[in-house]
C-alpha cells in the first residue's frame, strides 16, 4: 500500500494502464495522487456513467478522463460532478474562497483529455500545472471537498500567508493514501488495528470514522475510550466541535448513543468510564483501583463474570461499535472484553512508537492500518526525538530497532559499513517553508530556568505576531516536586510580564482556551502546540524518563526548546549536540549499528527494567532497596498515586522517592 496514492475507482482493462502509470509516478516522486470515480465527501451522491476517472493531484488542474464512448453521458457525469462539489463547497463554507462552479471550472478543471491521448504521464500532469498561488490554494480546497478532508474554512483563510506560524496553521490539509483507506475502506473483521508514530493523525481518522458510523447507522450506541482522563475530556470537547464542523445534522445523544470517558470510571457513576459502563449493562461488580486491583486485572474479572452470567445463552451486546485511542495504555484484557461486548466493529488506534523500549515492537504490531508519515512534527524534530530518547548518540544506546522496524516507523534506511543512514520523507506540510528552518533548538539555561523560560517566549512572540497564549505548551519533564514550585513562579512571571494567564494542566486536567499550558509529562497525551518548551534540569537513563522525552519533544508541529542546565550538569553529551547538527544539516540520523553483544546487553537491560510487577511490589523494592522507614512508605505511595506514576518504572520511582523523601519528612 503507498501513502501517496489512493484508488477509489473500479480497475479494468479499459483503464489499467493508466492507474498504474499513476500510481508507480505517485510512489517514485513522493506525490499525492488520488484516482475516484465520484466525491467521496457525502455517500448520498451516485451517477450512472461509469467509465470515467476523476484524477487529483496538488498544483494541478482536477482532470476528469473519458475512456468510454458515450460523450453525452460523460458531459451530464461532469456537470453532475461540477454541481456536486458545488453543493458540497456550500455546505463547507468553502464558496467564498474557492467561488462557484462556474468561475473555478475554467481555471482548475480539465475535462477535455481522451485516455488515448495520454502517452506519458509526467507529460500529462505538466500540462494541468498550476502556477498561482491563490489558485493552488483553491485547488486543495477543491481536492480536500473530493476525498473529505475537510478544513476548517476559518483557519485557512482567504489571503496568502505571511509569517511562518500562519504558513503552518493555515496549511491546507489532505488525508493520503493510508490514512484515505482508513476513512473509506473496512477490512472484513471485528477488531480493526490502526497504528502509527505519534502525530500520524490517527485521533483525526477516528473522529471520520465516528462521524460517518453515527450518521449512517442510526440505532447504533457508540464507546470512544482511552486511558487517560485529560485525554478523554479534550476527545468529549473536540466530537461536538467535529460534528459542527463537518455539518452533522443529527444531534448527540450523549450517554444515549454515543459515550466519550476514560476507560475505567468511579463508582458512582455508571457512565463515567468503559468498564464502569460494561459493568452497569451486564450487572457485575465495578472494582475500584487498589494496589492489588490493576485496570487489566478488572477486566479479565469482568470477562469471567459476564461468560459465567451467560453461559447458557448468548451474550446481548453492550455497545455496536467502540473506539479505543491509545491503545498502547492497555493490554490485550481490555481488548477482549471491549470485543466481547461490542455487537460490530472495535477500532484500536495506537502509537507504534509511544513506548520506545516495547519488549519487541514486530511482535506487537499487526495493524490493519500502518501510518508511517508523522503529519505533526518536522522529520528534524522527529529524528533528533527518536535519537535522544533511544540513547543513539550515545557510547552506550538504550534502545536498538532493526531495519524493518526502522521502516515501519517511517525512516528510510541504507546500511553501508555497519552504519545506518536513517532519514525521513518531507512533508506538505511544511513545504512552504525554506526547508532548513529551525524547528528544533537546545537551550542550556545562562539565567534562572524561569527566566530562561520567558526568554524563550518573548522570542517567539516577537517572531510571530499572531502567536497566541494556546500555541505553546511548557512541559516539565522531571518527576520531583520542584518543578510545581517552578511551576509557581513561571505562572506569576508570564502573568506579570506578559499579561497571559496560565493553565496548569496536572491540577484543571484539561487544555483551556486563550490559556497557556503548562504541564509535568503525565498530563499532555493527544494534545499538540505550534510551540513546545520542554524543561529539564538533567537527563536520566531511565526508560520512563527517555520515552518521555521523545514523546513530548514531538508535541509541537513548528518549533520544540529543550532548556536544560549548561555545561556537564544537564547530561548533554558532544555526541548529542553533534547529532542533532548533522540532522540539521544533512536531513538525515547516521548511527553506528551495535554490535551483537551490544545488542544483547540492550535487550537484558531494558527487558529487566520492563519486569511485570504490580506498583505496589515495585514500590516495596524501592522502600526496602533504600531503606525507607516504614512510617514515610504509606505518604510516598499516595504521592505516585496522585502524580499518575502507577505505570512509571522502577529507576523513575526511585528518582522519584529521593527526592520526594524530605518533603514527606517534613509534613
Amino acid at each position: 500500500m503507498s501513502s501517496y496514492f489512493f484508488l477509489h475507482a473500479e480497475k479494468n482493462a479499459l483503464n489499467a494502464g493508466l492507474i498504474d502509470s499513476l500510481k508507480d509516478y505517485s510512489n517514485q516522486k513522493q506525490s499525492l495522487i488520488y484516482v475516484l470515480d465520484r466525491p467521496l465527501t457525502d455517500q448520498k451522491y451516485s451517477y450512472k456513467y461509469s467509465k470515467a476517472l476523476i484524477i487529483l493531484s496538488p498544483k494541478n488542474k482536477i482532470a476528469i478522463i473519458n475512456y468510454g464512448d458515450n460523450d453525452e453521458q460523460f458531459e451530464d457525469y461532469v456537470e453532475d460532478i461540477i454541481e456536486d462539489i458545488g453543493s458540497i463547497s456550500d455546505k463547507y463554507l468553502y464558496k467564498d474562497i474557492v467561488g462557484r462552479p462556474r468561475k473555478w471550472r475554467t481555471s482548475l478543471l480539465e475535462t477535455e483529455i481522451e485516455l488515448n491521448e495520454i502517452k506519458d504521464v509526467e507529460d500529462f500532469l505538466k500540462e494541468l500545472e498550476v502556477k498561482d498561488e491563490s489558485n493552488k490554494k483553491k485547488l486543495d480546497l477543491l481536492i480536500s471537498l473530493f476525498i473529505g478532508s475537510i478544513n476548517d474554512i476559518n483557519r485557512v483563510k482567504e489571503e496568502v500567508p505571511i509569517t511562518l506560524l500562519d504558513k503552518v496553521k493555515q496549511k491546507i490539509q489532505l488525508f493520503d493514501g493510508d490514512q484515505t483507506r482508513f476513512i473509506y475502506q473496512n477490512p472484513d473483521k471485528k477488531k480493526i488495528r490502526i497504528q502509527g508514530l505519534s502525530g500520524t493523525g490517527k485521533t483525526e481518522l477516528l473522529l471520520h470514522k465516528l462521524k460517518d458510523l453515527y450518521i449512517n447507522d442510526s440505532s447504533s450506541k457508540i464507546f470512544f475510550t482511552c486511558h487517560n482522563r485529560i485525554l478523554a475530556d479534550n476527545l468529549k470537547k473536540r466530537i461536538p466541535d467535529f460534528f459542527n464542523f463537518m455539518k452533522v445534522e443529527q444531534q448527540i445523544e450523549w450517554d444515549k448513543r454515543l459515550w466519550c470517558t476514560n476507560a475505567w470510571g468511579s463508582s458512582s457513576f455508571p457512565n463515567s468510564g468503559a468498564y464502569r459502563y460494561i459493568c452497569a449493562f451486564y450487572k457485575i461488580p465495578f472494582y475500584r483501583y487498589s494496589f492489588q486491583m490493576s485496570f487489566s486485572k478488572a477486566c479479565k474479572m469482568a470477562i469471567e463474570s459476564i461468560k459465567e452470567k451467560y453461559i447458557d445463552s448468548d451474550i446481548p451486546y453492550a455497545l455496536t461499535y467502540m473506539f479505543i485511542d491509545e491503545s498502547q495504555d492497555f493490554d490485550e484484557n481490555f481488548f477482549e472484553l471491549c470485543e466481547l461486548v461490542t455487537e460490530k466493529n472495535v477500532y484500536v488506534a495506537g502509537d507504534i512508537f509511544q513506548s520506545i523500549f516495547d519488549e519487541n515492537i514486530l511482535s506487537s504490531i499487526e495493524p490493519d492500518f500502518l501510518l508511517g508519515k508523522c503529519y505533526r512534527t518536522d522529520p528534524k524534530t522527529l529524528m533528533f526525538a527518536h535519537g535522544l530518547g533511544m540513547g543513539l548518540f550515545e557510547e552506550t544506546k538504550l534502545r536498538w530497532l532493526e531495519e524493518k522496524e526502522w521502516k515501519d516507523c517511517g525512516y528510510n534506511v541504507e546500511v553501508k559499513n555497519s552504519n545506518y543512514y536513517l532519514s525521513r520523507e518531507p512533508l506538505r506540510r511544511f513545504e512552504d517553508l525554506d526547508e532548513n528552518f529551525e524547528s528544533i533548538r537546545i537551550v542550556e539555561a545562562k539565567d534562572t530556568f524561569s527566566d530562561s523560560v520567558i526568554k524563550i517566549l518573548k522570542e517567539i512572540i516577537s517572531e510571530n505576531d499572531t502567536v497566541q497564549p494556546d500555541d505553546i505548551g511548557i512541559i516539565l519533564l522531571d518527576s520531583s516536586k520542584d518543578i510545581y514550585r517552578f511551576a509557581d513562579i513561571v505562572q506569576v512571571k508570564i502573568q506579570q510580564e506578559l499579561g497571559w494567564i496560565v493553565n496548569k494542566a496536572y491540577e484543571t486536567k484539561e487544555k483551556q482556551l486563550n490559556t497557556l499550558l503548562i504541564s509535568n509529562r503525565n498530563n499532555v497525551k493527544g494534545l499538540e502546540f505550534p510551540f513546545v518548551i520542554c524543561v529539564t534540569k538533567r537527563i536520566t537513563d531511565s526508560p520512563s524518563y527517555r520515552n518521555s522525552l521523545y514523546t513530548m519533544l514531538t508535541r509541537s508541529f513548528i518549533k520544540s526548546f529543550f532548556l536544560t542546565q549548561p555545561g556537564n550538569k544537564s547530561g548533554l553529551t558532544v555526541g548529542m549536540q553533534e547529532g542533532l547538527e548533522h540532522i540539521v544539516l544533512e536531513k538525515e540520523m547516521v548511527i553506528k549499528e551495535p554490535t551483537e553483544a551490544e545488542k544483547e546487553k540492550i535487550r537484558t537491560r531494558f527487558k529487566y527494567s520492563l519486569k511485570k510487577l504490580s506498583h505496589f511490589d515495585l514500590m516495596m523494592e524501592i522502600f526496602k532497596e533504600l531503606k525507607i522507614e516504614k512510617k514515610y512508605q504509606d505518604k510516598l505511595l499516595q504521592a505516585t498515586q496522585q502524580m499518575d506514576m502507577i505505570e512509571s518504572d522502577q529507576l523513575t520511582l526511585k528518582d522519584f522517592v529521593k527526592d520526594n523523601l524530605k518533603y514527606v519528612k517534613g509534613k
